[in-house]
């Protein structure tokens, strides 16, 4: 059973069309109402599948602090996917979400509300799904860990903020895929310590686990966010262990100074502004689907004999050539192991050299086409 009511109707010209929509809306789950907020966006047609992306709120917030406190409206506006908020339930007349630990005593099914409201919503709208994805404040980072585990096979990747998982998480993880997770943690965090509690696993402790989970490597690449605010008291570093199963990753923005907060967000102490976690979220999630790194038809190993293109010297520390009879006309991407595009452009020859002088130290990847390469730069 569903009821919805509309909050804000932005830019509607006609009631026929979709415009950008804010609705409050709610179903009935093991016999009680559970409230959430959608946001479509103005380019939602329904006509293409779309992302859509669970932002849960923290321990004792709710749905419309989120929505607003880690916003991804104006990315959705522009990538045109569908964020839902949803509205925890009542502990001790604390709003939560049951993950065990300091929520132990909830009998709360927080995992099987999640499948309905996904269920509902695919009904209503036309959903990738493949291209699920979940994140959260706090509360709602452990939230994102707990579907990781038990609704794997619902969501592509997830992204936790001051989060973690509690023990009882851990222990009983049981994902079906290889999942790409992000972490994003203040080091002086004293709400959810970044070193662990009884009642909390430790960031390391994390990463660790879904970079074992992954079979990612154990070389784990660190680059230092540049210090573009200094009023705000804090630095950050970003780390990955990339090469998992499918291309996952395991990847970790950690903010020396860094608080109980969103980065990006409203300015306040501890939190830090050198970057944006709502954009580097989206940029981390766009970059998958359920079936591992998206774009491409397969990954391979530049050394390869058998591969119709070949990448040669691979490591390199300057130049690489690329040699393909039929690449010949074909645009060129290289990405960062994070997404980002570094260089582009067309294969004009069979033997093509690429300067890559310009670049970190790091793994890369080379897309010509539906394939990709790895490229690590020396």
């Amino acid at each position: 059973m569903k009821t919805y009511s509309l909050l804000l109707l932005a830019g509607l010209l006609s009631v026929c069309a979709w415009s950008q929509q804010t609705i409050n809306a709610s179903l009935t789950h093991d016999g009680k109402d559970r409230s959430y907020i959608l946001y479509v966006p103005d380019s939602y047609s329904g006509d293409t599948p779309v992302p859509l992306v669970l932002n849960f709120h923290g321990y004792t917030s709710n749905a419309n602090d989120q929505m607003w406190y880690g916003d991804f409206r104006a990315i959705a506006d522009t990538a045109g996917f569908l964020v839902v908020h949803p509205q925890g339930s009542l502990l001790n007349g604390i709003t939560h979400w049951n993950v065990g630990g300091w929520t132990i005593g909830s009998t709360t099914d927080d995992v099987g509300f999640t499948e309905a409201l996904l269920d509902e919503l695919s009904t209503d709208y036309n959903i990738d799904q493949k291209r699920i994805y979940s994140t959260g404040m706090s509360n709602g980072g452990f939230m994102s860990f707990l579907l990781a585990c038990q609704l794997s096979d619902r969501i592509a990747a997830i992204a936790s903020v001051t989060g973690s998982m509690t023990p009882e998480i851990y222990n009983n993880c049981n994902p079906s895929h290889p999942t790409p997770v992000m972490q994003i943690h203040g080091v002086i965090d004293g709400v959810v310590p970044y070193f662990g509690a009884t009642w909390t696993r430790s960031i390391a402790d994390v990463l660790v686990y879904w970079r074992n989970y992954n079979n990612c490597s154990t070389e784990l690449i660190k680059t230092d966010v540049p210090n573009t605010n200094l009023l705000d008291a804090s630095s950050a570093s970003f780390q990955v262990y990339p090469d998992g199963d499918n291309e996952s990753t395991v990847e970790h923005f950690r903010i020396s100074g860094g608080g109980h907060t969103w980065p990006g967000s409203f300015p306040s102490p501890g939190t830090n502004q050198d970057f944006n976690a709502s954009l580097e979220i989206w940029k981390f999630f766009s970059r998958y689907d359920l079936d591992g790194l998206r774009g491409i038809t397969s990954v391979q190993e530049q050394s390869s004999e058998e591969a119709s293109l070949q990448i040669f010297p691979n490591p390199t520390e300057r130049r690489v050539t690329v040699e393909s009879k039929q690449a010949i006309g074909s645009t060129y991407q290289i990405h960062s192991i994070q997404g980002q595009l570094m260089k582009q452009g067309i294969l004009v020859n069979k033997r093509q050299e690429l300067d890559l002088s310009a670049l970190p130290k790091g793994v890369y990847i080379l897309r010509v086409g539906n394939q990709g390469f790895k490229l690590i730069k020396g």
